[in-house]
């Protein structure tokens, strides 16, 4: 398998991660949309990461796709994410709640940050950092455990909760801190025990951000 897309992308980093706990084997194309346009067009033409290619040249996009494809692979018993049940719709209530959090924190960054200050629509960067803070308040309520989320089992719902977090303190580290949230940082301290989550680390791109 060879997966697509840099680190800096939570949904990128969350696939790298699952891979790393399951001990799949993959190859990585560290491309970036930006730099590499071309390239990941020719696998996926909205350009967006991750994108997988498959031993058998199928091509998955969208990191929920290639998360289902490796729970299938390693089957039920090993699976991020369970089968069926009470427990599956809690997992897959954390990762819609962290994805949704995650879409408003780019929001806010591109019109807050990223848009020339003459163009920027006050209102709309207050409604984007109303609903970043409010999905962090749901996750934050959450994360009030000593332990794994779900069953007191790791999941892929920690593994999306703690990639998630810290790309958005990370990006908008005035309103995303431990002492506001200390439950989700509490919780972004175990994970960081988890295979492959120190090596993607966003700290290596701080010099260049």
């Amino acid at each position: 398998m060879l997966l697509i897309g840099r680190d800096m992308s939570p949904f990128v980093r969350r696939v790298v991660i699952s891979l790393e706990i399951l001990g799949l084997p993959f190859e990585r194309a560290e491309w970036a949309t930006t730099d590499d346009k071309e390239k990941i067009a020719a696998l996926y033409p909205m350009v967006r990461v991750p994108v997988a290619k498959l031993d058998d040249g199928e091509v998955l996009v969208d990191s929920a796709a290639i998360l289902d494809w490796i729970d299938q692979e390693v089957g039920p018993q090993k699976a991020l994410t369970p089968a069926s049940g009470a427990a599956r719709r809690a997992v897959l209530q954390v990762c819609v709640i962290t994805q949704s959090m995650l879409e408003k924190t780019i929001a806010l960054l591109q019109e807050r940050d990223l848009r020339p200050q003459e163009f920027v629509y006050t209102l709309k960067v207050e409604q984007r950092r109303d609903q970043m803070l409010a999905g962090l308040g749901m996750l934050e309520a959450r994360a009030a455990t000593d332990g794994w989320l779900i069953e007191d089992r790791l999941t892929q719902a920690d593994v999306t909760l703690a990639t998630g977090f810290e790309f958005a303190a990370f990006m908008i580290p005035d309103l995303v801190t431990g002492a506001a949230f200390p439950n989700l940082a509490a919780h972004h301290e175990r994970a960081r025990s988890l295979p492959g989550f120190q090596e993607t680390s966003l700290e290596k791109y701080r010099m260049t951000v």
